[in-house]
């Protein structure tokens, strides 16, 4: 949460200039205080174990959120009983009048097929028409990020040679930008991929920016310049084993796999890992609701526009 100083002191100059985030009394004593209200449309097949995930990274801050959780009515999930999703789901018909202060768009193990082919992508696409009227922020994660810039922006997802698969490092681009404050200059996070997107084609969209990249997992974090739009190529919100269970489920299906790059401690797999990337993703989390959400998204959240 910021510090609320007077804007004459000269503090408040140094710290904004260091990306520190200040509030004056004049702005504090206008803001409003409400709970976030946060969708989440889960796409991703073991919707269980991503929803917790997911909110112990959101409930990691001061910030009240009602969360509501968002399922495609046009696929049927094979790995969430039907009871628990009938129960604590809604589909996007129930709330597409409504309007909402943040949203998360999960990952899907689909990104080798064009998007085109996959089942719901008619779905997801009004849903992603729908977003730029209805919610102040949204959070897309790897091939939901791949996605939202294709829905929003045309740019293509690239099949890679191989899956990037592990815990890479990577260096913060835009130091200055909200998101990335409290950073360390170099931090880790998970990938586990089949395609990316290049570089060279977020460049040439104004209105888009790269706030962070790895020199072997390519573009981390894309957002668009007014923050409604944030876009993580990987997977920060990852239990310390995931990586563990997704690479021993490829081996027992016959699929022939690198074991996960950075993860496993000296290369071994008979080993436990350990995670290095949970500073990171509270961070990531925690900034993107502060700055994004909160500091942006009007009181009443009925007067939510493009």
């Amino acid at each position: 949460m910021p510090i609320k100083i007077p804007e004459a002191l000269p503090a408040y100059k140094v710290l904004n200039e260091e990306n520190i985030f200040v509030m004056s009394e004049e702005r504090a004593f206008s803001q409003d205080i409400r709970p976030l209200r946060i969708v989440i449309l889960n796409i991703m097949p073991t919707k269980i174990v991503t929803e917790t995930q997911l909110l112990r990274l959101l409930g990691n801050s001061p910030l009240q959120a009602e969360i509501t959780f968002l399922h495609p009515k046009t696929h049927i999930s094979r790995n969430t009983p039907s009871e628990h999703l009938s129960t604590f789901y809604k589909t996007f018909n129930e709330i597409k009048e409504q309007k909402f202060d943040g949203m998360v768009i999960t990952g899907a193990p689909v990104e080798q097929l064009n998007f085109e082919e996959v089942t719901y992508w008619g779905e997801l696409k009004s849903i992603m028409e729908w977003i730029p009227h209805s919610v102040t922020s949204t959070l897309y994660i790897c091939w939901g990020a791949q996605a939202g810039l294709y829905c929003h922006y045309g740019i293509t997802k690239h099949s890679l040679e191989r899956k990037i698969s592990g815990v890479f490092g990577h260096s913060v681009i835009k130091k200055k930008s909200r998101l990335m404050r409290g950073f360390d200059d170099e931090f880790y996070a998970p990938h586990s991929r089949h395609s990316g997107i290049k570089r060279e084609e977020i460049l040439k969209v104004n209105d888009l920016e790269i706030l962070s990249e790895s020199d072997e997992a390519g573009v981390y974090i894309v957002a668009t310049k007014d923050g409604r739009g944030i876009f993580v190529m990987g997977h920060p919100e990852y239990d310390t084993d995931t990586l563990k269970k997704e690479y021993e489920r490829d081996l027992s299906r016959g699929l022939t796999v690198e074991i996960p790059k950075g993860y496993f401690p000296n290369n071994d797999a008979s080993q436990e890992p350990a995670a290095n990337w949970r500073a990171h993703a509270n961070l990531l989390f925690s900034n993107w609701l502060n700055y994004c959400v909160y500091q942006e998204t009007p009181y009443d959240v009925n007067s939510i526009t493009l």
